[in-house]
Protein backbone atom coordinates (compact mmCIF):
# COMPACT_ATOMS: atom_id res chain seq x y z
CA UNK A 1 0.00 0.00 0.00
CA UNK A 2 3.08 2.45 0.95
CA UNK A 3 4.04 2.42 -2.61
CA UNK A 4 1.01 3.29 -4.06
CA UNK A 5 0.80 6.80 -2.33
CA UNK A 6 3.45 7.98 -4.14
CA UNK A 7 2.10 6.98 -7.96
CA UNK A 8 -1.20 8.34 -6.83
CA UNK A 9 -0.08 11.47 -6.03
CA UNK A 10 2.08 11.97 -9.23
CA UNK A 11 -1.21 10.97 -11.05
CA UNK A 12 -2.93 13.59 -9.63
CA UNK A 13 -0.36 15.90 -9.91
CA UNK A 14 -0.34 15.67 -13.25
CA UNK A 15 -4.10 15.03 -14.22
CA UNK A 16 -4.66 18.76 -12.32
CA UNK A 17 -1.96 20.33 -14.16
CA UNK A 18 -3.21 19.26 -17.72
CA UNK A 19 -6.71 20.53 -16.76
CA UNK A 20 -4.84 23.75 -15.58
CA UNK A 21 -3.12 23.85 -18.92
CA UNK A 22 -5.96 23.16 -21.20
CA UNK A 23 -8.10 25.65 -19.51
CA UNK A 24 -5.58 28.59 -19.98
CA UNK A 25 -5.30 28.08 -23.55
CA UNK A 26 -8.40 29.09 -24.97
CA UNK A 27 -11.00 30.08 -21.46
CA UNK A 28 -13.72 31.67 -24.23
CA UNK A 29 -15.56 29.58 -26.56
CA UNK A 30 -17.46 31.58 -29.24
CA UNK A 31 -21.23 30.08 -30.30
CA UNK A 32 -22.08 32.49 -32.82
CA UNK A 33 -20.14 33.81 -36.02
CA UNK A 34 -19.62 37.17 -36.32
CA UNK A 35 -22.53 39.71 -37.04
CA UNK A 36 -25.07 36.39 -36.02
CA UNK A 37 -27.05 38.32 -33.93
CA UNK A 38 -28.72 41.12 -36.32
CA UNK A 39 -29.73 45.06 -35.34
CA UNK A 40 -32.74 46.43 -35.24
CA UNK A 41 -32.45 49.32 -38.07
CA UNK A 42 -35.59 50.48 -38.32
CA UNK A 43 -37.40 50.59 -35.56
CA UNK A 44 -41.41 50.91 -34.70
CA UNK A 45 -42.69 52.49 -31.75
CA UNK A 46 -46.31 51.61 -30.05
CA UNK A 47 -47.55 53.02 -26.64
CA UNK A 48 -46.89 50.83 -23.92
CA UNK A 49 -50.38 49.79 -23.92
CA UNK A 50 -50.07 48.28 -26.81
CA UNK A 51 -46.75 46.64 -26.60
CA UNK A 52 -48.95 45.21 -23.35
CA UNK A 53 -45.42 45.91 -21.22
CA UNK A 54 -45.81 45.86 -17.05
CA UNK A 55 -45.47 48.67 -15.34
CA UNK A 56 -42.05 47.71 -14.12
CA UNK A 57 -41.27 45.82 -17.52
CA UNK A 58 -37.03 46.71 -17.74
CA UNK A 59 -36.85 49.54 -20.43
CA UNK A 60 -33.36 51.51 -21.85
CA UNK A 61 -35.25 55.72 -22.14
CA UNK A 62 -33.47 58.14 -24.62
CA UNK A 63 -34.65 61.57 -24.45
CA UNK A 64 -33.04 63.89 -27.19
CA UNK A 65 -34.52 67.43 -28.12
CA UNK A 66 -38.05 66.45 -26.47
CA UNK A 67 -38.24 63.47 -27.97
CA UNK A 68 -38.34 60.22 -25.87
CA UNK A 69 -37.90 56.37 -26.67
CA UNK A 70 -38.22 53.23 -24.92
CA UNK A 71 -36.72 49.87 -25.88
CA UNK A 72 -37.51 46.92 -24.30
CA UNK A 73 -35.18 44.98 -22.52
CA UNK A 74 -36.37 41.79 -23.57
CA UNK A 75 -36.79 42.57 -27.35
CA UNK A 76 -33.11 43.47 -26.79
CA UNK A 77 -32.14 40.39 -25.23
CA UNK A 78 -32.60 39.04 -29.07
CA UNK A 79 -31.29 41.88 -30.79
CA UNK A 80 -28.86 43.38 -28.13
CA UNK A 81 -28.58 46.96 -30.80
CA UNK A 82 -31.25 49.31 -32.06
CA UNK A 83 -29.68 52.19 -34.59
CA UNK A 84 -32.10 54.75 -34.38
CA UNK A 85 -33.00 58.53 -34.21
CA UNK A 86 -34.02 60.51 -31.72
CA UNK A 87 -34.79 64.13 -31.57
CA UNK A 88 -32.17 64.45 -34.96
CA UNK A 89 -30.22 62.44 -33.27
CA UNK A 90 -28.71 59.00 -34.86
CA UNK A 91 -27.77 56.59 -31.65
CA UNK A 92 -27.29 53.28 -30.92
CA UNK A 93 -28.94 51.94 -27.81
CA UNK A 94 -27.20 48.43 -26.92
CA UNK A 95 -27.64 45.86 -24.26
Amino acid sequence: MKYYIPYLTLLLSFTLFATAADLSKDPIRTLLPFDAIPAITKPQFVSAIEARLDDDAPVIGVTFNGESHAYSLYLLNGHEIVNDVVGGKKIATTW
